[in-house]
């Protein structure tokens, strides 16, 4: 087998392998349910700013 044969083979095994990883983890992002992502990023709000519920970081207004 010439080299260059090998090369492309093994570029088409890591295309492959690439496209089954994100399918992979795309099938994971689509299995939540709206309410489940709503549910975990409330979480993640609540984890980064305790004291502010409610308020995203970085939008806050200038007024006071």
């Amino acid at each position: 087998m010439r080299w260059w044969k090998v090369v492309g083979l093994a570029g088409l095994v890591g295309v492959a392998a690439t496209g089954a990883v994100i399918a992979r983890e795309e099938r994971r992002r689509r299995a939540y349910t709206p309410d489940e992502i709503r549910e975990r990023l409330h979480a993640r709000l609540a984890k980064t700013a305790p004291g502010r519920e409610g308020s995203a970081p970085g939008n806050r207004s200038t007024r006071q």
